[in-house]
């Protein structure tokens, strides 16, 4: 089995990851207390969504992705009341 080094990037908004064509591999964050929150994440600016999720009002939130991960260029495109978010990656 092979194992690769993983890399973690904190999101605070909307945007460019930064961090290139990866394997998304763990998402965690945090939702307000203003309401529901939902976290949109595409392949590049406007490209396929490879994660789309609605999220419970004032919560902490984790996303395991299983196997080999999502891979694609990250770009959050909705970060609805999601206050941070980190993408663990490799």
């Amino acid at each position: 089995m092979s194992v690769s080094d993983c890399a973690a990037k904190r999101i605070t908004a909307t945007g460019d990851v930064a961090i290139g064509v990866v394997r998304m591999r763990y998402i965690v964050g945090l939702v307000d207390n203003v309401g529901a929150g939902r976290l949109t994440i595409t392949d590049g600016t406007g490209g396929a969504t490879l994660v789309d999720v609605d999220l419970a009002t004032n919560i902490g939130f984790e996303i395991s992705i299983p196997d080999n991960g999502i891979r694609g260029d990250p770009w959050v495109s909705a970060a609805t009341n999601v206050t941070s978010a980190t993408i663990f990656y490799s």
